[in-house]
């Protein structure tokens, strides 16, 4: 199957000629069906340029969930078991396409809530500013293993769970596409900002990346940056012309390094007895938490023991951790801490020493 381009003609018969479970993430912007009626100006007169072009206009709802069905079905046909899907929307449709989604048997991961920095106001005054857009992240089926890098999010987020409610700008000044008139090529482009943190999050480098409703090319813009392929399938002959140019002056990052995002599942499991037995920690060492409330002693086989009022309690770091507080559980690489020289430092950091010489005697 080619990649890294775009396919003229219908989103349906394209999908339908692509081979089944070939793709590994799909980004649909469909026509949100905004049933727009009549002009929109500012205060000061000037006209709003909305979206009025034919491809966002249906006769009735039936005809839009008619249209929503057939490219649901087959962009299922082409995502592969272990693939997801990410629909973006507004009021207008995004209801509509979530019944959709869960009438064709798309399992709902999240939705989330992108919240415009700079949207357009109301000029009227008869509503809220609509200053949001809805995206669905959908795997293939309930029990699908799909791709969530859930630490790259969170790397990204300045080591804080990324959360479902995204504050990002519009697409404006040089990253809008602007047509031989002057006027922004495409009524709809979304940012790239908000194509690199669906992509960072849901792919890895080297899949496959479709886009039904390719447009100017964000997608593939981002996917080439990303070290992803991409498919777009578009009909304006002007958003491909736009996208093709727009792709080309992409470059892309060399370094496949930079590029990958490990997850911590993926890492090699440690026990914490190996960091005895490479001599990181002693049997007798005095673990506590960062505030230095709890305490515990380190025991020759790779257990801890703590006594308070309530008794003393033995078990694992993990087991310890959590009886100590009175939790029901307890991630003890992160809880206990060491003292080392002036610095109370988390025995995570021991467990990584021994991940870090583990893969490196395996390279």
């Amino acid at each position: 199957m080619k990649t890294n381009v775009i396919i003229s003609g219908d989103c349906v018969d394209a999908m339908n000629s692509l081979p089944a479970g070939s793709v590994d993430l799909i980004f649909a912007d469909p026509p949100y069906n905004m049933q727009l009626g009549g002009e929109l100006n500012r205060p000061d007169n000037s006209r709003v340029d909305g979206v009025d072009d034919a491809w966002d206009k249906f006769d009735n709802f039936a005809a839009y969930d008619k249209f929503t069905r057939e490219w649901l079905t087959a962009a299922r046909r082409v995502l592969k078991d272990t693939g997801s899907l990410w629909v973006i929307g507004s009021y207008h449709n995004i209801f509509r396409v979530g019944a959709t989604l869960q009438d064709l048997g798309y399992w709902m991961l999240n939705d989330i809530v992108w919240r415009k920095s700079n949207p357009m106001p109301n000029f009227r005054g008869t509503r809220f500013t609509n200053a949001h857009e809805t995206l669905i992240w959908c795997a293939k089926s309930k029990d699908a293993r799909y791709t969530f890098n859930y630490e790259a999010m969170k790397n990204l987020n300045e080591g804080i769970q990324m959360r479902s409610d995204w504050t990002l700008p519009l697409c404006t000044g040089e990253e809008r596409l602007k047509g031989d008139d002057g006027n922004k090529l495409h009524p709809t482009q979304k940012p790239e900002s908000l194509l690199y943190r669906v992509m960072l999050a849901a792919s890895k480098p080297g899949d496959v990346v479709l886009d039904p409703f390719f447009g100017t090319g964000t997608t593939g813009a981002v996917a080439k940056l990303l070290g992803r392929k991409y498919i777009g399938l578009e009909r304006d002959p002007s958003y491909i012309a736009g996208a093709k140019a727009r792709i080309a002056k992409v470059k892309p990052i060399e370094d496949e390094t930079l590029l990958m995002t490990p997850s911590k599942r993926s890492e090699p499991r440690i026990p914490f007895g190996t960091v005895l037995e490479r001599g990181l920690l002693l049997p007798g060492a005095v673990l506590s938490d960062p505030s230095g409330r709890f305490h515990a002693r380190v025991r020759a086989d790779g257990t801890l023991v703590s006594s308070d009022s309530r008794g003393d309690h033995r078990g694992s770091i993990h087991q310890v951790g959590a009886a100590v507080q009175g939790a029901p559980a307890c991630n003890g690489w992160t809880f206990w801490h060491v003292r080392m020289g002036k610095d109370l430092v988390a025995i995570d950091m021991l467990r990584q020493k021994v991940r870090a010489e583990i893969v490196t005697s395996l390279q």
